[in-house]
């Protein structure tokens, strides 16, 4: 298990927080407002209020023994690049930020940030890349730093009934099941109009049912091969 740290507690801070957390990490989430932390304290492994921008308080809740550290502190620019700095000298390995426009994700990128993200631009190109890339079989795709990506993977028929042990995703495609979820409506095209009961600690005896997702973590390689093969074979998700 990875330790993440999420610094602002925005809509964006927030909704990264709670996604890490509901999939298992351990995650302490801070931020200077204090109705903003205690509204995602029972989500999240550990909530602090404080200055992000104070060293010692950062250092004084672990935030300096993360894997990965998100900063979602856009408005105030200031203060975002003073804490990438911070995470950088505080030997985070991988610091993902929060940026408001090209000129201030330029200087998050000078000053050593290992990713920023453009929230709305973004999400626009993650959705025209859905459209044209993702086939029927995988129903979304989020694109993660060095190649690799977490997907939604609609079962194929012959997988149904199997477990995941007799499945053995890892040693077939190189590829993890992180999380299963359960289909509970569609429309005539198949289409998912609502998901629950997710189930974040899949065992290897657990079987998949013709309304599962699989939630599946790999190097973009071996997702395009498990892809490639499916599409190849015509064998799309049960419907």
């Amino acid at each position: 298990m990875k330790q993440y740290a999420v610094i602002g507690l925005g809509r964006f801070g927030a909704s990264v927080a709670r996604n890490l957390a509901a999939s298992g990490e351990k995650v302490i989430a801070v931020d200077n407002n204090e109705e903003l932390v205690h509204g995602i304290m029972d989500n999240v492994f550990k909530a602090v209020c404080l200055d992000a921008v104070d060293e010692k308080a950062v250092r004084s809740v672990g935030i300096h023994n993360a894997d990965v550290a998100i900063c979602g502190v856009g408005t105030d620019i200031e203060s975002s690049i003073l804490i990438t700095l911070m995470l950088k000298d505080l030997g985070v390995p991988i610091v993902i930020c929060k940026a408001t426009n090209l000129e201030h994700k330029k200087v998050l990128e000078k000053v050593g940030a290992t990713r920023v993200i453009l929230p709305e631009k973004d999400i626009g190109a993650r959705l025209a890349e859905n459209l044209v890339a993702v086939s029927a079989t995988i129903l979304d795709r989020i694109g993660l730093s060095y190649g690799a990506s977490i997907i939604e993977f609609a079962p194929p028929r012959e997988f149904v009934g199997k477990s995941l042990r007799d499945l053995n995703m890892r040693a077939e495609y190189g590829v993890n099941v992180i999380a299963v979820k359960k289909r509970t409506g569609s429309d005539d095209e198949g289409e998912i109009l609502s998901k629950k009961d997710i189930n974040v600690t899949p065992r290897a005896e657990d079987i998949v049912g013709k309304d599962d997702v699989l939630v599946i973590f790999g190097e973009d390689e071996s997702i395009e091969a498990m892809r490639t093969k499916f599409h190849t074979e015509g064998t799309g998700g049960e419907k």
